[in-house]
């Protein structure tokens, strides 16, 4: 939405004003209903004030604002993501795939400038690369694989621990059924996965449902 050049802006402002559409080729205009939702990776109120983006358009798609943060800013995240990610290539290739600890200590402490498209690129690439069902440091790109970071786990005395996928995992699922207040299919949704995976994770941590 940000790159929309401006006499596209102004046709699509007319079509959110209006409530009608002409298609090409046609002369009758065409009456819509429909809900619009927009996406950007850029500052639209910059591209405002610098005369980029039509004020007028700005303000009519501004009307409930939703900002996902960057991965490096959600990194509980990466492990569900990950572990999304390589079930759906374990389906693929019909073989079980898992990640070693420095793998993923490594994965936690990469700043993922392409965020989840990255690290699905990422895993689909180490999927290709590894020889067996885990997915060793090696396996990563080399601007994951060479990171010498360590993420501090928060245990109070400075010491850097690894803690295993299925953990970082369990903490993620809980924390956030906890802080939906046991709503699990609202939080299946958030964490993007279906009802039926949270459920089985559910029952592989022997948390009762």
């Amino acid at each position: 939405m940000g790159e929309l050049p401006i006499d596209l802006q102004a046709k699509l402002l007319r079509a959110i004003q209006e409530k009608e559409i002409r298609p090409v080729g046609s002369t009758k205009q065409i009456p819509i209903n429909v809900r619009i939702l927009a996406a950007t990776n850029r500052d639209l109120e910059e591209g405002v004030a610098q005369g980029t983006f039509r004020r007028d358009l700005y303000f009519r798609l501004n009307v409930l604002s939703l900002r996902i943060p960057s991965l490096r800013e959600r990194r509980q995240d990466i492990p569900l993501l990950a572990s999304h990610f390589l079930e759906r290539q374990s389906r693929a290739s019909e073989q079980e795939r898992s990640l070693s600890d420095d793998a993923l200590k490594a994965m936690l402490a990469y700043d993922w400038p392409g965020n989840v498209r990255e690290l699905e690129n990422c895993l689909e690439r180490a999927c290709a690369f590894t020889t067996g069902p885990v997915i060793h440091l090696g396996d990563l790109p080399p601007a994951i694989s060479q990171l010498q970071k360590t993420i501090p786990a928060g245990n109070g005395n400075g010491a850097d621990v690894i803690v295993s996928m299925s953990e970082l995992e369990r903490q993620t699922i809980l924390n956030t059924i906890a802080q939906l207040n046991g709503d699990k299919l609202k939080a299946a949704r958030l964490l993007g996965i279906g009802k039926t995976t949270l459920y089985r994770k559910l029952k592989e941590y022997s948390l009762r449902s």
